[in-house]
């Protein structure tokens, strides 16, 4: 996660939400739905893709809790490329801009819904779960560690039909990389730009295959 402060008023963060094709850490049952033993979970490649066809307009949460922005407010940006679903997000809430300048920003996360999976023995009790669909309703930046340790199933608020909708919340450890950049109006510049490495850099996790998804 890269996150850049211009004039102390608005920051622009761009990273990877989740990649494709790696496996998570071994999660326990309670952490997907219909699932009875441990696992691990990938997304496959191409799910992000489906699903922002069919829902253009993801919306910007933090910590999953308010909304800060959408993709049809102009504020987020959304693509699956080959490593998975990388964000650019413009944000001028102040509570956020404040958290990015405390270096609190711990990285993304994202919601979905309607998960299709297919599921493969690995080794003893434990499966592997490949999610080939579902419905991505927001993404998140977070204060929290957003670590699939950390994940839950959330139950979100009866729909009109009265169907309960069941809300997987997924995310990972991300680099975090802070730079300011001050107007020529700014004083005391020297001390307005600076540099902060939360994790190893996301870029050598992928290489090294450790990325989780």
């Amino acid at each position: 996660m890269k996150i850049e402060i211009r004039n102390g008023a608005e920051i622009r963060v761009s990273g990877y939400v989740n990649a494709v094709e790696r496996d998570s850490r071994v999660l326990p049952p309670e952490m997907a739905v219909g699932a009875s033993t441990r696992f691990v979970e990938k997304v496959g490649a191409g799910a992000f893709k489906r699903a922002l066809t069919r829902n253009p307009n993801v919306r910007l949460y933090f910590n999953h809790e308010r909304e800060i922005g959408s993709v049809s407010g102009g504020q987020l940006r959304l693509s699956e490329d080959n490593i998975g679903l990388h964000a650019e997000a413009v944000i001028t809430d102040a509570e956020v801009v404040s958290a990015a300048k405390r270096g609190e920003l711990r990285g993304w996360s994202f919601g979905f819904s309607g998960a299709k999976a297919s599921w493969e023995d690995v080794s003893g009790d434990l499966k592997r779960r490949t999610l080939t669909d579902f419905d991505l309703s927001e993404v998140s930046i977070l204060t929290k560690t957003p670590a699939y340790v950390g994940t839950s199933v959330e139950m979100r608020s009866a729909e009109p039909n009265g169907v309960l909708e069941i809300r997987e919340v997924r995310g990972f450890p991300d680099t975090a990389e802070l730079i300011e950049r001050p107007n020529s109006n700014t004083e005391n510049t020297s001390d307005n730009r600076r540099f902060f490495i939360a994790q190893k850099e996301l870029e050598l996790l992928k290489l090294k295959g450790d990325l989780l998804c």
